[in-house]
């Protein structure tokens, strides 16, 4: 269930990293409308500081400028006060006031006119009678007098009221510097201009301008001065960044486009080279040809799933390995380096080579290798690729074919044998009998002549008993040969050793053998032929004294050995041994091969025989090295069953043959 599970997750996530990369393409986007949306506030946020900065620095001029007009009108009271502190001294005519210095002084300064009033408010004299001297002045300077002001002052019962021209008071009371930066303006509450210091009043064009305005004071009640900035900030400074913060949206939207276009490109490449990848992929799986690619190193760059299911390895454990490879077969990594050096430099063979390689389970498998160029994308040869299959079932079936050839033969042969031996044992059984028949002749005609040569009879009697073992040992092997069932019966295989052994005295002097016997005291009887066991016994005691012969004599002189035991309940083992040359390794298989000799003028065909004969009876044979340094050859029989007993021949041999295919046991 994990499993299942935790693949549609692991699609899922894939899928939405996929749409998050397909979204990247609007990152600059959002960064350039960043970048831009701080820009806009960092120029809002100066703007307001410079125009924060500039109303303060405004107000402090308007106060300023204020203070100095005060100061300028509190001057001019002054001198009005020293006019009104001369008045009893004056005539009392616009003669005598027009002569007091302060007035001409004045008039000359800032007044327009100055009227000296009686305490009934009556007109004294007035100063001057003819306009003012300030307007020929002013007109002298090209401009209109306007509207003028008044300060009054008492003096005693009597008063004195001074006109004066508030534009000129603008211009000689404020520093030329704030004319210069403001256009200064006296306005009153309805903001009606009463003077400025420009002869055209401005006041229609402050409404897009900044402007402060500060009260005068009570020497001019309701009159306000006003500041207004002659030079506003230039919109050029502002429009600019505009400009180039739009023309550097617009390039980024330009180049959001195009690089949203190269996204869709790239995930359209990318889309069809994950489907090429998931092609390729399950190709190369389902392919049952192994591959591998290696570098001009001969370094695994690359391993198919076949591959390493062929050599038991992950694709992990394969890819940047350097020779000598773990699936190389150990005992001949000299051979396969001289191969792989070979390859690296092209020669390979162009129609594949066969190789040995090893399976991590250690299992051996027979491979065909086919090597062609490995080509990169430039065209240039960067290593090898390599095609490989596996041949091993196929390698498998060639061998069992040719076995199966040569067995073919060698049964070919051993029919062709079996006949001419069986044709050769019906010719050899006319002569024997004849020999039985010349010799019973001959030993009653003698006991009919009474001749009474005892030694000459013996002989006689011998030679007949003789023929007629031969006679039987004929009709056993023909009747063995021609595929008849043994005659098997209880006999006692200690005493056909004996007997075998008592045919071959004369061969066993001859060869300086010293024949040991080991028989246990409680053999039970088997279930043999023994005319058929006794030629089994013949041969190997044969055998071993034809070693022994061609072997120098050893120390303990030339022994065989013939042991008999039993071999758990339903079998009993004989062993033949002798201190010989030993059998060099070669097994029984190998031994007991048709036609396989080690006598220069052996057939071959001797222990094939006595293997077949013990097999048939249902035993085994084996074949070792002896206890005495020499070769052991052992063979097992059954037991007599007491089943058996009262059947005939026939009758014991099927069920003995029944009894072996029920237990299928051989203990050798």
């Amino acid at each position: 269930m994990l499993a299942t599970h935790s693949i549609p997750l692991e699609l899922a996530s894939d899928a939405r990293w996929r749409r998050v990369r397909r979204s990247l393409w609007l990152l600059p986007l959002l960064a350039s409308l960043l970048f831009v949306s701080g820009v806009l506030a960092w120029a809002y946020k100066t703007d307001r500081e410079d125009h924060e900065e500039r109303r303060a620095t405004m107000i402090a001029d308007a106060l300023s400028t204020e203070a100095q007009l005060r100061d300028r009108l509190a001057a001019e009271m002054v001198h009005l006060q020293a006019l009104a502190r001369q008045l009893p001294t004056l005539p009392r005519n616009a003669a005598g006031l027009a002569g007091n210095a302060e007035v001409s002084e004045g008039l000359h300064r800032l007044w327009l006119s100055v009227t000296w009033l009686d305490a009934q408010n009556r007109i004294i004299a007035n100063v001057p009678e003819q306009p003012p001297l300030v307007s020929t002045r002013v007109g002298e300077l090209g401009e209109e007098p306007g509207i003028s002001a008044h300060l009054n002052l008492n003096a005693g019962d009597e008063k004195l009221v001074l006109r004066y021209s508030p534009a000129l008071l603008l211009r000689k009371g404020i520093p030329w510097w704030v004319t210069r930066k403001y256009d200064v303006q006296l306005i009153d509450s309805n903001e009606q201009v009463i003077a400025s210091v420009d002869q055209t009043p401005l006041r229609t064009d402050t409404q897009e301008r900044e402007t402060y305005m500060v009260s005068v004071g009570s020497d001019m009640p309701g009159a306000y001065l006003e500041l207004a900035l002659r030079e506003a900030p230039r919109p050029i400074l502002r429009v600019v960044p505009l400009v180039l913060i739009g023309g550097f949206l617009a390039l980024m939207v330009v180049a959001t486009f195009l690089l949203r276009r190269q996204v869709a490109r790239i995930s359209l490449a990318e889309n069809a080279w994950r489907t090429e990848a998931a092609w390729r992929q399950a190709m190369e799986d389902s392919a049952l040809v192994g591959l591998r690619a290696r570098d001009a190193d001969g370094r695994i760059l690359y391993v198919n799933r076949t591959f390493c299911n062929m050599v038991g390895l992950r694709a992990d454990q394969l890819v940047g390995l350097s020779p000598p490879m773990p699936y190389w077969p150990p005992e001949a990594l000299d051979e396969v380096m001289l191969r792989h050096k070979r390859n690296l430099e092209g020669k390979a063979p162009r129609d594949g080579y066969e190789a040995l390689w090893c399976h991590q389970d250690g299992r051996r498998i027979n491979v065909m290798v086919f090597e062609s160029p490995l080509i990169d994308a430039r065209g240039q040869q960067i290593g090898w690729m390599g095609s490989i299959i596996d041949i091993s079932a196929r390698k498998k079936l060639e061998e069992r074919e040719r076995h199966q050839a040569e067995a073919m033969a060698h049964q070919s042969r051993l029919t062709t044998l079996g006949e001419v031996a069986s044709a050769l044992a019906h010719q050899l059984n006319q002569p024997l009998t004849v020999i039985m028949g010349y010799n019973a002749g001959l030993q009653r005609m003698l006991a009919d002549a009474g001749y009474d040569n005892q030694a000459v009879l013996n002989a006689l009697a011998q030679q007949g008993a003789q023929a007629a073992e031969a006679g039987r040992i004929v009709q056993r092997i023909r009747e063995f040969l021609t595929r008849r069932a043994p005659q098997r019966e209880a006999c006692d295989l200690g005493t056909m050793a004996h007997r075998a052994a008592e045919l071959l005295q004369r061969d066993v002097r001859a060869a300086q053998v010293q024949l040991q016997w080991d028989m246990a005291a409680d053999l039970p009887q088997v279930f043999a032929d023994p005319i058929l066991m006794e030629q089994v016994l013949i041969n190997l005691i044969r055998n071993a004294c034809d070693a022994m012969q061609a072997a120098p004599v050893q120390s303990a002189g030339r022994r065989i050995r013939l042991a008999a035991q039993r071999s758990g309940e339903r079998f009993v083992r004989m062993d033949v041994e002798d201190n010989g040359p030993g059998l060099h390794g070669l097994s029984v298989e190998q031994l007991s091969a048709p036609f396989f000799s080690t006598k220069s003028d052996g057939m071959g065909m001797g222990l094939a025989i006595c293997r077949s004969v013990v097999e048939v009876h249902h035993g085994g044979m084996d074949a070792g090295i002896s206890s005495l340094g020499g070769a052991r050859f052992s063979f097992t029989l059954p037991v007599f069953d007491a089943r058996l007993q009262g059947h005939s021949p026939e009758q014991a041999n099927e069920l003995a043959d029944e009894d072996a295919r029920a237990t299928m046991e051989i203990d050798v």
